[in-house]
């Protein structure tokens, strides 16, 4: 089954989610991004009413495909946990096969079966990928976790040195600095 470049950068672009730092976005950012993906949905869903049948059906998969990245990757932006990133992968995932059986329903016979079973395992993989990302993600904090409480006993184990005042003031600098 080949994609179209414009689906194969959104898997691209799919895959990238919850690998880069993520812009953190007010709730008012949010709910303008999520409006204005529903109006270029709405647009795109108008441009598709001229057309019948099986492209029909295509073009309002690949403008549900479009809308679903955008509030998939809103979300992320926003709530910026691994759990929205995870759930945004796996919705954009469902879509891109909803948008692989549309793309198959112009197929007729064994051509359809193969197409449906490839879209079917288009949608695993991608699901699976990002459930592996999230492994990653998780991975990731506890080592970070380890690496700062490491850090912070290095840090207490140095103040060992003062006494009174001076290592009270050194314990209190080293709680702060590694939000203990």
């Amino acid at each position: 089954m080949k994609m179209k470049p414009l689906n194969a950068l959104l898997v691209a672009a799919l895959c990238s989610i919850g690998l880069s730092a993520h812009a953190a976005i007010t709730k008012e950012e949010h709910k303008l991004a999520v409006k204005n993906a529903d109006a270029s949905y709405k647009s795109a869903k108008a441009a598709c009413s001229s057309l019948s049948g099986n492209a029909k059906d295509v073009c309002l998969a690949e403008a549900k495909v479009e809308k679903t990245y955008s509030i998939a990757k809103t979300d992320g932006d926003y709530k910026n946990t691994p759990k929205a990133i995870y759930d945004g992968r796996k919705s954009v995932a469902s879509a891109e096969y909803d948008l692989a059986k549309a793309k198959c329903g112009s197929k007729a016979g064994n051509d359809k079966d193969v197409c449906i079973k490839e879209a079917k395992a288009i949608e695993v993989r991608a699901q699976a990928d990002a459930k592996a990302g999230t492994k990653i993600s998780d991975a990731r904090a506890d080592a970070s976790d380890a690496k700062r409480t490491a850090n912070y006993k290095v840090a207490l184990e140095k103040c060992d040195a003062f006494a009174g005042d001076a290592k009270a003031a050194c314990v209190k600098n080293a709680k702060a600095q590694f939000n203990m």
